[in-house]
């Protein structure tokens, strides 16, 4: 593998309460959810966060954008502008912002159709791999090297 090649991301669905998680892969541009992770007095728990990335090794963090939805800036806007810079800086590695519009209510929207109730949580983490899935589609469109 090129030295640049992706295989594995991170992608973040950040929330003031919780930060939903999922881990995808190029080669099936597919993503599965993680367990969401508790804030820590509204910031991120940057413990759990630095394990999972040394546990899954990515080559790529994918943070969700938040924005209203004529693509205007909200209150969340800048703090997952924030939480990617940040992301960049403790662990060096290359972070994207994927813009999330309607993300978390198409979440709610795979939950009922599995049949099962979901917690907030799972639902952060559902809305993770809207996002990683949405990043993942865009790579695999772009022409490789």
């Amino acid at each position: 593998m090129p030295d640049n090649e992706v295989k594995t991301v991170l992608g973040f669905d950040l929330g003031t309460s919780w930060t939903g998680i999922a881990v995808g892969q190029t080669l099936t541009a597919q993503a599965t959810p993680l367990q969401a992770i508790k804030s820590i007095k509204q910031k991120p728990n940057w413990q759990l966060i630095e394990h999972l990335i040394k546990e899954w090794q990515p080559q790529r963090l994918i943070v969700g954008l938040p924005t209203m939805l004529d693509g205007e800036p909200d209150e969340m806007t800048e703090v997952a502008k924030k939480f990617s810079r940040q992301l960049h800086g403790r662990f060096h590695i290359d972070t994207d912002l994927v813009d999330e519009r309607l993300t978390t209510r198409e979440a709610y929207l795979v939950a009922q159709d599995s049949e099962q109730y979901k917690s907030k949580s799972e639902i952060d983490s559902i809305a993770a791999v809207l996002i990683t899935e949405s990043w993942l589609r865009s790579y695999a469109e772009k022409p490789k090297k």
